[in-house]
């Protein structure tokens, strides 16, 4: 085979992504990001409204984005998404598993109604889609990327009261490890980004219970959601073609190794 020099492309015309948890944070930046790339992005959340206006910002911006509304704890909808999504804008290329929920919780205070909808937003619904996203790949005999999003807190956890969101995180990379493995042989490459401290709604929340945490930290900020960009489009793009099973850390430097 024949590479470009540099082989760097982060063109994605003609590709279709899914992006799960769009309607705020970073997950409406990733849309943005993809659509101006040349994707058509399948956007879903709970929240159809805001869904919507993101769908007509893309389209003003010379995009395409088709908005429909998901409840990530609801089976029948996330094994029905991709007939939906493919009936929008054509058969999905890409995955990026964004959504996910905090638990603002200590272990011992946490009610199972909390811990199942920490564990089945952060963990099963991530699972699923990339099995469901794996299973058209290999019947259409289609190379696919997925990129699940993990976070710092994966590696690093210092008691601030959000314990199982760092366990279902640690899972979410090891999820990205084993099923990069099997999947390796069939060119679907599945890969994470595990961001630190980020600007976002989620992050609102934590800053309204704990204070002004970027002081902290050693650059005494928390990072803007387009910092992520360029390494979202790495492992969406024909530049990382021999990328799998990688977890890219982007955590400004705020936490240990």
């Amino acid at each position: 085979m024949s590479y470009p020099l540099p082989n760097a492309s982060i063109d994605l015309t003609g590709k279709v992504a899914l992006v799960t948890g769009a309607s705020s944070g970073l997950g409406r930046r990733f849309a943005q990001v993809l659509a101006r790339q040349g994707a058509k992005v399948a956007i879903t959340g709970r929240r159809l409204d805001r869904l919507e206006a993101l769908a007509a910002e893309i389209a003003a911006d010379g995009g395409v984005a088709a908005p429909l509304q998901l409840d990530v704890t609801d089976t029948d909808q996330l094994l029905g998404l991709f007939e939906r999504a493919e009936a929008a804008l054509g058969p999905v290329d890409i995955l990026v598993n964004n959504a996910g929920i905090p638990d603002a919780q200590r272990a011992t205070k946490m009610s199972v109604e909390l811990i199942d909808a920490v564990l089945g937003t952060n963990l099963r619904a991530p699972w699923i889609l990339a099995t469901e996203f794996a299973k058209r790949r290999l019947d259409a005999k289609l190379p696919g990327r997925i990129i699940n999003i993990a976070s710092m807190s994966a590696y690093s956890y210092r008691g601030e009261g959000a314990a199982l969101y760092s366990v279902s995180k640690a899972a979410v990379v090891r999820m990205t490890e084993a099923l990069a493995v099997e999947w390796s042989k069939f060119h679907i490459n599945v890969n994470a980004i595990a961001p630190g401290a980020f600007a976002s709604e989620m992050m609102d929340g934590m800053l309204e219970r704990m204070g002004d945490i970027s002081q902290h930290m050693p650059r005494k900020r928390l990072g803007d959601p387009a910092q992520l960009d360029s390494t979202l489009l790495y492992l969406c793009s024909p530049a990382s073609d021999a990328v799998t099973g990688t977890s890219i850390k982007v955590d400004d430097g705020q936490g240990g190794r």
